[in-house]
């Protein structure tokens, strides 16, 4: 049986940067973009095993984890925004020092300066896959 899905939840790594800042910045990305949205828009279920072993909020959608050069995820970031598709990103300045420093850093660094770390992104399915079409997935490599 296909499930068919409204929306697509993809996260999107900045290929040029280590693995572990990969995932933490997907991991900050993903948990600040979960907190702001409601339980439905992810499909999430409690999945029990036979024990009875609850493993609760996983989502029933894929999440597909994709890659890409900075550039091309902060052209993904403003495509997002001009079309009202809900996002997350995690940036250079995000990274060192206490967050108080890392507030300041973003704020006094230009958009066009940071240096995206990655995004995430959920919408349309159509839409996501438009948007996301160019980029491979991340192997971690």
């Amino acid at each position: 049986m296909t499930v068919a899905f409204e929306n697509k939840l993809v996260a999107l790594v900045n290929k040029d940067i280590d693995v572990g800042v990969a995932m933490n910045g997907v991991a900050h990305m993903v948990l600040g973009f979960g907190a702001s949205h409601n339980r439905d828009l992810f499909r999430l279920d409690n999945y029990q095993d036979k024990d009875g072993n609850i493993y609760p909020n996983i989502s029933q959608a894929p999440f597909m984890i994709l890659r890409g050069k900075s550039g091309e995820i902060r052209k993904a970031v403003r495509v997002a925004r001009e079309q009202n598709i809900s996002y997350g990103v995690f940036l250079d300045t995000m990274t060192g020092g206490t967050y108080l420093e890392q507030l300041e850093r973003t704020q006094a660094t230009p958009e066009e300066e940071l240096v995206f770390y990655g995004a995430v992104l959920c919408g349309p399915w159509d839409a996501v896959s438009q948007m996301t079409k160019r980029f491979s997935l991340y192997r971690g490599e």
